[in-house]
């Protein structure tokens, strides 16, 4: 969280709960972290930690009920949105805010063209007329690198390949030229090739139009290409904030350290030499008191398991942890 600049987006204390059968859920507890202009800022952590359901609260999409924004901030440009109504938020999202879902499949509308979904979000939030919006739909399309553009806007989802669909997301995503992106598993099952070429794609496009990125991924390998600086989240809550650099070199929480070593590396000849985070990620209905990691963590002690421990500044960068008893960050360079 910088503190010299004026954030594009600042969430404080965010609380998401569902009601379920079985109880009340909380996805997300006390989320806070800033987003400044054309910043890529990576959110990561197992399924179910709460990643996607805070980048959905950001645009009003938790679906209520079952789930509900149960406390905290969302400021975006300095406006409150939470508790927005919903035909204000529907100005915001496509226009300053805009998302690429995790499946496109199921994102995209399978009765209508890429052509009609398209120009539906150009005419809205633009003023375009149907030939204008045709045209600029094109034109993005080609920007992400689809081949014959023309043809293609004709189609119908299921007859584009899975990168094909997940281009038309993110040309759908950037057309209205907004101000924060929020990416969600934008890769997922796709080929490494394809991976690399979206990637790309949505890197030259941030560039071109100066917004900031939110990324949500499970893969700290495209948090290591793509991001300055990233969110480890684990159990609904965040525990460690730090830029890049410092998180890959020497992570302070166990949690975040053991991530970073469970990925596969080459110089491991056996699988079985491959380093695992014990046990399992507590049922968020029955959460243990304290730390929620401390069952799986190796410095736990008493106090882990007694004592939640709060997200506090850890060093003079800017980066936070959440832990009674972090690794050893990065040594200070001497002075030249």
């Amino acid at each position: 969280m910088q503190a010299d600049t004026q954030p594009l987006l600042s969430v404080r204390d965010l609380v998401i709960e569902f009601t379920t059968e079985n109880g009340v859920v909380r996805a997300a507890d006390g989320i806070s972290f800033d987003v400044h202009e054309n910043e890529t800022l990576g959110i990561v952590g197992e399924s179910g930690c709460g990643k996607t359901v805070t980048g959905l609260s950001i645009l009003g999409l938790i679906p209520s009920p079952p789930g509900r924004v149960a406390g905290g901030s969302i400021r975006f440009m300095g406006r409150e949105l939470v508790g927005l109504p919903d035909s204000e938020m529907r100005n915001i999202r496509g226009r300053d805010i805009s998302m690429i879902f995790q499946e496109p499949m199921t994102a995209l509308n399978p009765v209508f063209t890429v052509g009609n979904q398209m120009t539906d979000v150009l005419r809205r939030h633009r003023g375009l007329t149907r030939r204008q919006a045709r045209d600029a739909a094109i034109e993005m399309l080609a920007k992400v690198g689809i081949p014959v553009p023309a043809k293609r806007i004709d189609e119908y989802p299921h007859q584009l390949s899975g990168g094909m669909r997940q281009r038309v997301m993110i040309a759908m995503a950037l057309s209205c030229d907004p101000k924060l992106l929020i990416a969600d598993e934008p890769t997922t099952a796709l080929d490494v090739t394809t991976q690399a070429q979206v990637l790309e794609q949505i890197a030259g496009l941030q560039s071109e139009f100066k917004m900031a990125v939110v990324l949500i991924t499970h893969d700290l390998g495209i948090v290591a290409e793509t991001c300055r600086r990233a969110i480890v989240m684990y159990c609904g809550r965040i525990v460690e904030n730090a830029a890049i650099e410092r998180l890959f070199e020497a992570p302070r929480h166990p949690y975040a350290k053991g991530l970073l070593e469970s990925i596969p590396r080459l110089r491991r000849e056996r699988l079985d030499e491959l380093p695992i985070i014990p046990g399992r990620v507590p049922n968020l209905l029955h959460l243990p008191p304290g730390c929620r990691f401390a069952a799986r963590c190796p410095r736990a002690d008493a106090l882990c398991r007694e004592q939640s421990p709060a997200l506090v500044p850890a060093g003079p960068h800017g980066d936070f942890i959440a832990c009674h008893h972090p690794h050893p960050g990065q040594q200070a360079e001497p002075a030249a």
